[in-house]
């Protein structure tokens, strides 16, 4: 199972300041007891079923030219920049 001293060392690792590990200990004990039941469901004998299609039976790739600038078609676009939304 997962450790407290675990939670913090993969915090640091992607450095996410967290202040208090216990509350994610506690749901990360929830997730990881989920995998368990996952785990001990018997799918083995399962059929799954699978949806095969010929190559012959796909649609053919066509190249299509475009001949004016993509960048150009920006609606933000100005000079040699692309304005970007603010990010909150």
């Amino acid at each position: 199972m997962v450790t407290k001293e675990d939670i913090e060392h993969v915090a640091r690792l992607m450095r996410i300041d967290i202040e208090n590990a216990d509350e994610y200990f506690d749901r990360i004990q929830k997730i990881l007891s989920y995998f368990d039941i996952l785990d001990k469901a018997n799918i083995s004998d399962e059929e799954i079923p699978v949806q095969q299609i010929a190559i012959d039976d796909l649609r053919e790739d066509k190249h299509i030219a475009f001949d004016d600038k993509l960048i150009e078609q920006l609606k933000n676009y100005k000079g040699q920049y692309v304005r970007a939304p603010k990010m909150n």
